[in-house]
């Protein structure tokens, strides 16, 4: 269970899952891999020979071939792409109503889609949101020219999580190629101190109750009190379940700040995806506040440790597995066939290389203690990645991120920014905004990427009304005369 700092993923969870109206149904019938070659650098000169296969799916189901049939496109982020994602997700019910073309493409070097032979950190180097933009770029010209789309027909790109902030920063930088994009839980500011995620999870699990919080807070302070004496080691080895006995760890600081990261990292999962309309949503925040509010199971620390191992159980874990060295020899593994190359490799590698998002806690009188600050993260890029992965570094290529993308003020037209309250993710994003060209949908309730599902019977009106301003604002898009570029 490796979940340090890369907690900014939507699996389980991904939207490219089945939501649970659709597991109701018949399950769609997957569509076909489509390639389409790519480049493997657009802006070296060096590399403008070197091309790769980039996975595609499409879905001409709909498409009304005529002069104005607009074309969609979801873009792919952090995970392998799906074929249901295709056939399902409030997208496709925008693309039946409006007869629209629908195409998902795959980020490079995520799934399929594999531009060299293996995830060196030299070949590392081609992997950077700039790139996967001028993929888009030239994903879309290339369709253009393989369809016969002319110029009046509308590229609408959408997106969630860091897709979500592919598809705004899409339309800023091409928007010769792209009419408008939907941005759906987009962390659009680039961060290394992170510290805010852990305070909307905070306020989050109060939407339970303020007990719960607390017992979550008197748990992690007796897991302190206990790694003090053999007899407490021995007591969390137990609670936990863990895969090698503390008291071999107690005195390994890495040891220690890897497994306090993980335990938040799960509870913060749960958090993140709450209630989320999806196959693998898994528990929520009601859940496991039920339990960690149980006084009769025992002192908190005992009811976190119930919590832990529901949530191992999930992830079909049969033990707390919290050395930093052998996580950090499955980080280093480049192969394609090795257990971390399904993503996190790539990903951790980008939050290196270009956003930070470190979710740290750094007060030690904090609900989850001061046992991962930001250092620790930055020590994780330079052990895995490059000794020059420093603090210098991280600073130096965030502040590039957010010159190059705009931040919180993206000076951008035509694209609806959406978020949901009870995402942490949402402190990284634009959730208001007082300017008409940057509108915003900001839902009470819900979490990440909760908008992108498909409908169903259980969820809030808020929600409800947020696809519905999402397809009026789609519409508003598609009616227009002239392009506001």
């Amino acid at each position: 269970m490796w979940n340090a700092f890369v907690k900014f993923r939507m699996a389980p969870g991904s939207i490219d899952e089945l939501s649970l109206e659709q597991l109701t149904h018949e399950e769609p019938k997957e569509a076909e891999e489509n390639w389409f070659e790519q480049r493997l650098d657009h802006f070296d000169k060096e590399h403008k020979n070197i091309t790769w296969k980039q996975l595609y799916y499409k879905n001409n189901t709909f498409y009304q071939n005529h002069s104005n049939a607009p074309i969609f496109l979801t873009i792919g982020g952090e995970l392998a792409i799906s074929p249901r994602w295709v056939k399902t997700g409030a997208w496709i019910q925008y693309a039946e109503e409006f007869g629209a073309m629908c195409f998902h493409l795959e980020h490079r070097f995520y799934g399929k889609s594999r531009p060299k032979s293996d995830l060196s950190f030299a070949n590392l180097q081609f992997l950077t949101s700039r790139q996967a933009l001028a993929d888009v770029a030239n994903f879309i010209q290339g369709m253009s020219r393989l369809y016969n789309f002319n110029k009046t027909q509308k590229w609408i790109v959408f997106g969630g999580s860091y897709p979500g902030a592919l598809a705004a920063w899409a339309r800023k930088k091409y928007p010769h190629l792209i009419y408008g994009a939907i941005s759906s839980s987009a962390p659009l500011l680039a961060k290394v101190d992170f510290f805010e995620y852990l305070e909307i999870v905070k306020v989050s699990l109060t939407t339970h109750s303020t007990s719960c919080l607390e017992a979550v807070g008197h748990g992690y302070a007796e897991i302190e009190t206990l790694t003090h004496h053999e007899i407490g080691q021995r007591n969390l080895d137990e609670k936990f379940r863990t895969c090698t006995q503390f008291r071999d760890s107690v005195e390994n600081p890495l040891d220690m700040s890897t497994f306090f990261q993980t335990l938040t990292d799960n509870i913060a999962d749960v958090v993140q995806l709450n209630k989320n309309n999806t196959s693998t949503a898994g528990y929520t925040i009601d859940e496991i506040c039920n339990i960690m509010v149980n006084m009769t199971i025992g002192p908190p620390v005992a009811r976190l440790g119930i919590v832990s191992g529901m949530l191992l159980e999930k992830t079909n874990e049969t033990c707390f597995d919290y050395k930093y060295d052998k996580k950090l020899e499955e980080m280093r593994n480049i192969s394609w066939e090795a257990k971390m190359a399904n993503w996190t490799r790539q990903w951790t590698y980008q939050t290196c290389n270009e956003f930070g998002y470190f979710q740290t806690s750094n007060n030690k009188t904090d609900i989850f203690g001061d046992r991962f600050q930001v250092d620790f993260f930055i020590k994780l890029c330079m052990d895995i990645y490059s000794e020059r992965m420093d603090a210098k570094y991280l600073e130096r290529v965030v502040s590039q991120t957010n010159e190059n993308y705009g931040g919180l003020r993206p000076n951008t037209t035509n694209v609806l920014y959406v978020h949901g309250s009870i995402d942490p993710w949402h402190a990284l994003g634009l959730t208001s905004s007082v300017d008409p060209n940057l509108p915003t949908i900001y839902i009470e309730g819900t979490a990440h990427c909760a908008d992108m599902y498909e409908s169903a019977e259980t969820d809030l009106p808020q929600l409800v009304e947020a696809r519905e301003k999402t397809r009026k604002f789609i519409a508003q898009l598609l009616d227009q005369e002239t392009n506001q570029i």
